[in-house]
């Protein structure tokens, strides 16, 4: 009896709850910039795969303690849009939630819309502030949270892991191969092939949501892409939680969440048939990227036939493996929650160097940060996405003429040239004060737990190794069964190489803003706030970001009216389908269309399918909306003078799909000349699927 009641008493004093939300935060779908491949001309559409952010709350009821885990579709979070969900969760909750317990992480798709990182090299290509994009993102987000924290009950914690194969590959290979042998020979491959997944149970054993983190780039749709896409692992999230929730549950509305979060993906691509030549098809040199042909880019891509298929092959291997996984008995990780958040102003850090083959840090000597500053082979892209002009990867010298370039705009100083040796400085972004800063001083780091998992929320990319080293030394402090490393949260950093990758100076060490020691002081810092969250310890609040909302600027220009064609009326359905189809065929209708931006339909959406249920009672049933993987909302501007645009809707039907009659509902907002939005919406005709 003694002991039963010993049992009872370790599991009351570790009683979890947990409570899971999504909700919608897709951007503005229409001529914005996409945020992610820092290309001018890849401007937005429409609509393939809607964004939504999935919320986790954690509350340890003994003590009270909770913490918030958010995996948003978005390329990365930034700390304005943070900073605003945690105001309004404040006006309602009060000091419930804070800077100290919210963790919000970006999955880092490049085909969202931009404009809301408020630092300005980062908006620059999307031709500066989109409110918005900024809105739609702290709006869904918020959302998502409320609903969670409205959901929270009593649950266990579970956690899994598989290998998966076939779904990744290092596009800095010789970079990885700097890092010391001894360190190397530990690991199998030059990325991360595990799949760690955590489920949270009720009770009864009902899964209310899971966690899963594998190291990919959200890049397998290319910088051509026109269509609003989470990409990958956005399909890969909704393809779980259809599996779980009914297939007929549209997205975002089933009652169990599944999220596919980011994690150390800074070197790690989705093109597995890895660098080819455009036009010749040639493998590329992988050290400089650089192909015979006159103006031939060097790019990856695969494993599909074109980048819609890639992204299904590998998103439907994520989800796949996890399926195996939950099906799998799981290592109950349920105990205390606790979590420990500080911001670091990064230049001003004097840290021990890391020595990865001993695993210890040399306390004998000291190492800092520089300010920030981007290299030359950040240019050049990477073959996820070129570059421009004639930058290459692994550029260790500086040009004269780029050189004079920079400093027209801010000129480092020799400490900066020092500090950041041997990377030769493209951009002096830390000196760079005009219209506002360009890349952030202050990050934001974290290191939250629930029971055996640690979770350290980084805010930046960090590469394999350099992810491998972070979990291993977190994972020494806290004596944790698990750890797992979740990337892109709270504040955009840009990138984390090794000291040793740093030294080659591709792509990822060039945007390593610090300088070499980037992450030797991120080591220090999450042991130190390991430290402290075992021990139970307060750890100083650290110094303030600057708050720039009051000198953004935006070139993006508004939505001046939007007119229909003569004899025409908004929703007019103006292309028909055709009266039948059958499996696998593509149904498409065209309507007269407003700007999707006069309205961005959170929960809603601009085009669903609908399927006749009762021909008596003319009742329609919503079986597919713009957020599904068969259908594209493709938005088409006729004449800006004229204001007038089109709506391509398409669906692809799935195999499976229910004989029967069907049709193409359009919805949209139109801006009325005179003043006002008004709403809109228009059929095609019926046709049948047999």
């Amino acid at each position: 009896m003694y002991i039963i009641a010993l049992l009872a008493c370790v599991c009351a004093c570790n009683a979890l709850r947990v409570g899971v939300g999504i909700a919608d935060v897709t951007g503005p779908p229409a001529e914005i910039n996409f945020m992610g491949y820092a290309n001018f001309e890849q401007v937005g559409h429409g609509i393939h795969l809607r964004q939504f952010a999935r919320a986790f709350v954690f509350e340890d009821e003994a003590s009270g303690h909770r913490f918030v885990f958010v995996s948003v579709d978005a390329a990365m979070m930034g700390h304005g849009c943070r900073n605003e969900v945690i105001k309004r969760l404040q006006k309602r909750y009060g000091d419930m939630y804070s800077e100290q317990n919210v963790i919000i992480s970006g999955t880092h798709t490049h085909s969202t819309p931009g404009g809301f990182l408020l630092d300005f090299l980062f908006d620059l290509p999307i031709l500066g502030f989109v409110k918005e994009t900024y809105v739609a993102y702290i709006t869904g987000i918020l959302k998502s949270i409320i609903i969670a924290h409205n959901k929270l009950t009593p649950a266990r914690m579970e956690y899994g892991e598989a290998e998966l194969l076939g779904a990744n590959i290092n596009r800095s290979p010789t970079s990885y191969l700097r890092n010391p042998p001894e360190e190397r020979a530990k690991y199998e491959y030059d990325v991360d092939k595990t799949l760690a997944q955590v489920r949270f149970i009720t009770p009864d054993n009902q899964i209310l949501g899971v966690i899963n983190w594998f190291a990919v780039h959200p890049t397998s749709m290319n910088n051509t892409n026109r269509l609003i896409s989470s990409d990958n692992v956005g399909y890969a999230s909704i393809l779980m939680e259809k599996a779980l929730n009914g297939n007929e549950t549209l997205p975002g509305k089933g009652r169990i969440v599944c999220a596919f979060a980011s994690t150390n993906l800074g070197d790690v691509s989705p093109n597995t048939r890895g660098p080819r030549c455009e036009f010749s098809g040639d493998v590329c040199d992988q050290e400089s990227l650089l192909c015979k042909g006159a103006k031939e880019r060097c790019f990856a891509s695969g494993p599909g036939r074109d980048m819609f298929e890639s992204t299904k092959i590998i998103a439907t291997k994520m989800f796949q493996t996890a399926m195996k996984v939950l099906k799998q008995p799981g290592i109950d990780l349920t105990g205390p929650v606790g979590v420990v958040h500080q911001f670091v102003d990064m230049p001003k850090e004097e840290v021990a160097p890391y020595d990865p083959v001993t695993q210890t840090f040399d306390t004998s000597a000291n190492v800092s940060g520089c300010v920030p500053a981007m290299g030359y082979s950040f240019a050049a892209g990477t073959t996820d996405g070129p570059g421009a002009f004639d930058f290459r990867q692994g550029t260790t010298s500086p040009n004269a003429l780029w050189n004079a370039v920079r400093d027209f705009l801010a000129q480092p100083t020799p400490g900066d040239v020092a500090c950041h040796a041997p990377k030769p400085i493209l951009l002096a972004t830390g000196r760079m004060k005009f219209p506002y800063e360009w890349q952030p001083h202050i990050v934001s780091c974290s290191v939250a737990r629930i029971g055996g998992l640690f979770l350290a929320a980084v805010p930046g990319e960090f590469t394999t190794m350099s992810g491998r080293r972070l979990r291993r030394v977190v994972g020494n402090a806290s004596g944790a069964k698990k750890v797992v490393l979740a990337g892109l949260s709270n504040i955009y950093s840009d990138y984390i190489a090794t000291p040793e990758e740093y030294q080659a100076q591709r792509y990822e060490a060039a945007s390593t803003i610090f300088g070499p020691h980037t992450l030797d002081i991120y080591l220090n810092k999450y042991v130190e706030l390991t430290n402290a969250l075992v021990k139970g310890e307060r750890v100083d609040s650290g110094p303030q970001p600057p708050d720039f909302s009051n000198q953004l600027i935006t070139l993006v220009p508004p939505v001046l009216w939007d007119a229909a064609p003569w004899r025409r009326e908004f929703g007019d359905c103006v292309r028909q389908p055709l009266p039948a189809y059958s499996w696998g065929d593509v149904a498409s209708a065209t309507f007269v269309s407003g700007h999707p931006r006069n309205s961005i339909r959170h929960g809603r959406w601009y085009a669903s399918v609908e399927r006749l249920q009762s021909e008596e009672d003319d009742a329609w049933v919503v079986i597919a909306t713009d957020a599904d993987w068969e259908t594209k909302f493709t938005w088409i501007r006729n004449s800006k003078v004229l204001g007038t645009s089109e709506a391509l809707i398409e669906w692809e039907i799935p195999e499976g799909t229910p004989p029967g009659t069907y049709r193409i509902h359009h919805y949209g907002n139109y801006k009325y000349i005179l003043g006002g939005i008004y709403p809109y919406h228009g059929f095609s005709n019926s046709f049948e699927v047999t």
